[in-house]
This record gives structure tokens, C-alpha cells and sequence, in this order.
């Protein structure tokens, strides 16, 4: 959400409450700023599962075999080097480092990944410049419609967030015309 409205509320049952009433209501495009994780928000927003286990899964997978391949040519093909009548492809010997290289792999896919999938690094985002924002990490919980929810018409919305039991309303960013 780089432009919306946003909305202050008291308690997070009150900030869920108002998000299931606009769910109803057509809005489709929410978000939520919340002190804490909050039991029930991403299925009150609607949120679908995150991509980035199906990601991180076959690139895993690739640095498993990789590690497996490197050390199966470097034993086994390369230079075989046969030490106590072991096998020179020994593939209990290479189970470590196997394991240890998939561990690696998905640490750094994970870690990547998620910094494209959340946009990171961002430095300003338009909410921080909403007064009273910076409550939203201490005892505060904030909803967002973003600008291009078709639903949103701001004199209405800023009426029904009101009703709803919103103690602020306030625009992110430029307001829409």
C-alpha cells in the first residue's frame, strides 16, 4: 500500500471487527499495522499462503545435489583417493557436508527471497508520515485500504471507518482525487 486511508483503532478486536464489516462491504485491497501477530488477521484479510516454502524447496534441493556432486568428484572421479579400504564413492561419508550444503542453500534462497517478496529494503514508506503512526508498534492497531480498492470513496469510507470505531482516520501519500 503506497497510498490509502488508514484507520486507528483501540484494541485488536475492535481492528478485527472493522475488518471482517469491510471485507463485507466490498473492500478487498486491506492491510493491517499491529503491535504483535494477532490470532485470526490473515484469515480476517484474506491473505493466501506464502509462495516462498514452494521457492526455497527446489532451490534447497539443487544445493543438496550440488554438495552431493562436488564431493562425489572429488572422491570418486577426480582424484580417488582410497584410505583404509573405503570406497572411493562413500555416499554415508559425504552425508554431512551433503546435509549441511542444503541447510546453507536454503538459508541463503530463503533470505533472498524474502527480501524481493517483501520489496526490503525500504527506508520510507508513506505511513510513517501519518501522525500517531509510530503507536502502531507499541499499543496501537492500524487497518489500510489501499488507494486503488475499487470500494474506496473517501468521504464514505472515512464515514464507515468512523462508525466502525476508528478513534483517527487519516491519508497515507496523496490523497486520491
Amino acid at each position: 500500500m503506497r497510498r490509502g486511508l488508514l484507520a486507528e483503532f483501540e484494541t485488536p478486536e475492535a481492528m478485527l471487527r472493522a475488518i471482517a464489516e469491510l471485507r463485507s462491504r466490498g473492500y478487498r485491497r486491506l492491510d493491517a499495522f499491529t503491535p504483535y501477530p494477532i490470532h485470526g488477521i490473515d484469515e480476517a484479510l484474506g491473505l493466501r499462503r506464502s509462495p516462498l516454502n514452494w521457492i526455497i524447496l527446489p532451490l534447497a534441493l539443487a544445493g543438496t545435489a550440488g554438495g552431493y556432486l562436488v564431493q562425489w568428484f572429488c572422491n570418486a572421479y577426480d582424484y580417488p583417493l582410497i584410505v583404509g579400504g573405503r570406497p572411493a564413492h562413500a555416499a554415508l561419508a559425504f552425508i554431512p557436508i551433503t546435509f549441511e550444503m542444503m541447510v546453507l542453500s536454503s538459508a541463503l534462497t530463503g533470505f533472498v527471497v524474502l527480501l524481493v517478496l517483501a520489496r526490503l529494503p525500504e527506508l520510507w514508506h508513506p505511513v510513517f508520515d501519518v501522525p500517531g503512526f509510530e503507536r502502531a508498534s507499541i499499543d496501537r492497531f492500524w487497518v489500510g485500504i489501499d488507494a486503488r480498492d475499487p470500494a474506496l470513496i473517501s468521504p464514505i469510507t472515512e464515514r464507515d471507518l468512523t462508525e466502525l470505531g476508528a478513534v483517527t482516520v487519516a491519508w497515507a501519500g496523496k490523497e486520491r482525487s
